[in-house]
């Protein structure tokens, strides 16, 4: 099992690809440019089976439908979310004037709790990480020790809560209790910038003095 990091878009989102031994993997937040996903999956010749959003702001979806229509998957989000899809109001891409407002169609399966998901050959756990956005999850996949954060911690910093839905508290007390109790060789792939560890922001993140 391994993963890749893909930076698409104006913002640099990161998607991520998760892929098994059999070729078939999972995508993460296809924020953007489908055509050149797609490309990169057909070079490596890779099959996705599902995509999970880990929220639902404009520059994680994207490129939803262009890549569930292409492969036939599913798309799976958190039920706090499931109308953000569907409405540029709340994903935040009717405020941006440096790209058209996206509507997705709506996702197939809705995330309603904590869960251990198994799909595929793919096993691993949901976890609620509200602040960043009330329907924030992050994907952990213990036995291959990392975590999918979203925008919900990353290298040095936090997620950002002053869009509409945002909660400064709830996400200081989301890493707290979800994400900084894994252990801290856990690789943190976030949704923006480098990869980091639990360890490393726990010693050195300047957001989370204190904890």
């Amino acid at each position: 099992m391994k993963w890749s990091q893909i930076p698409l878009g104006v913002l640099q989102t990161n998607c991520y690809v998760v892929e098994s031994p059999d070729k078939t993997c999972l995508i993460f937040d296809p924020g953007s440019e489908g055509k050149k996903l797609i490309k990169w999956l057909s070079k490596r010749e890779l099959k996705p089976i599902a995509i999970f959003l880990t929220h639902a702001h404009f520059d994680h979806i994207g490129a939803v439908d262009e890549i569930r229509d292409y492969y036939k998957i599913p798309v799976y989000i958190h039920e706090e979310e499931e109308d953000w899809l569907i409405d540029p109001s709340l994903n935040g891409s009717k405020f941006f004037q440096m790209q058209e407002s996206i509507k997705m169609k709506k996702a197939d399966y809705i995330l309603k709790k904590e869960e251990t998901i198994t799909i595929g050959n793919f096993n691993f756990s949901i976890l609620e990480t509200p602040g960043h956005s009330p329907g924030s999850v992050s994907y952990y996949f213990e036995t291959e020790g990392f975590v999918v954060s979203g925008d919900a911690l990353f290298k040095s910093s936090i997620g950002r809560t002053d869009l509409p839905g945002g909660n400064h508290k709830l996400l200081m007390k989301s890493i707290h209790e979800k994400l900084l109790f894994l252990p801290e060789e856990t690789t943190v792939l976030s949704g923006h910038g480098p990869i980091t560890t639990i360890g490393e922001e726990m010693d050195g993140n300047p957001f989370l003095n204190g904890f």
